[in-house]
């Protein structure tokens, strides 16, 4: 009898099972269907590269995390990747753990067209990744570049020399939106926006699409919006989540559907002059900036 009756409940299990409503879609951070995306085919050749920028005027938002994850994990599925260093700070060249001084740097390409852009180019510990370091040196660019003609455009000449040789090159912008970011903007096929889910971040991001507007109007018809990346995302705050749900209802569909989270391996990663991907491969970030990676192949934004 007990046994007749333990096998009812478990029949009843599964036609619970089919009920209507238990087969909806898994929704993920940004509240839309929960998305996997497929890893990419390897390229059968490579270059021209369809150049990025990551930008945002505020700093402290994950920009340059990006830049050296997500140029680690494209690495990883093949593409030829070039990293430039466009911040006087150097964050992104000591974050790949490459010599900043006594080395050709993006400063030394802006103010002599005569130098070669691959004097400046380093390897990185990452096969597939390379990288033009910067210092503090570039801090004066923008004094040397007021008086130039067709400022705006230096970087965008220095990059058309070597864009043969890569899939994609990802520019890491400065924290403004000056001479330098202007330049970065002018010679992008597309920009990826860093946006932590905090509340001061998202004020700047409509002044950031402007920018970016008046440099598709006046300097580079072909710039458009590649997306934008929540980071530093903490499911477990009521604040994180009203700020990504702000974002998507803004901009809906250009919102990545991937999202990084907030971790200590980060800065680790950043002391050991490694990407996150190879200081801790399998952990919840690295798997993320793998995903990024493969949304941006599926989005057209990376062949």
């Amino acid at each position: 009898m007990g046994a007749g009756r333990i096998e009812d409940i478990s029949v009843t299990r599964k036609q619970d099972d089919r009920l209507p409503g238990l087969d909806e879609p898994i929704v993920g951070p940004t509240g839309r269907p929960k998305q996997e995306f497929a890893e990419p085919k390897p390229l059968k050749s490579h270059g021209p590269a369809r150049i990025i920028s990551l930008c945002n005027q505020k700093g402290g938002v994950g920009k340059t995390t990006t830049t050296i994850n997500l140029g680690a994990a494209l690495a990883g599925y093949g593409r030829r990747v070039l990293a430039v260093d466009f911040d006087p700070q150097g964050a992104l060249s000591a974050g790949l753990g490459v010599p900043t001084h006594e080395v050709t740097t993006i400063y030394d390409l802006l103010l002599s067209g005569s130098k070669d852009p691959l004097d400046a180019i380093q390897k990185t510990a990452v096969d597939g990744l390379d990288i033009i370091p910067a210092n503090i040196d570039l801090s004066a660019a923008e004094v040397h570049l007021v008086n130039e003609v067709a400022r705006e455009q230096i970087l965008a000449r220095v990059l058309r020399k070597v864009s043969a040789d890569y899939d994609v090159i990802l520019i890491d912008c400065q924290p403004s939106l000056g001479i330098l970011t202007v330049n970065a903007l002018t010679a992008s096929h597309g920009v990826l926006i860093p946006l932590e889910c905090e509340f001061f971040a998202l004020r700047g991001v409509a002044l950031l699409i402007e920018t970016i507007d008046k440099v598709r109007d006046r300097l580079n018809p072909a710039i458009e919006l590649d997306g934008i990346l929540a980071t530093m995302y903490d499911s477990r705050t009521l604040h994180s989540r009203e700020v990504l749900e702000r974002v998507v209802d803004a901009f809906g569909d250009s919102v990545l559907e991937t999202v990084i989270g907030r971790t200590v391996k980060f800065p680790d990663a950043s002391v050991a002059g490694v990407p996150i991907t190879d200081f801790a491969p399998e952990h919840a970030a690295s798997k993320a900036y793998r995903q990024v990676a493969r949304e941006m192949i599926v989005r057209g934004a990376v062949a």
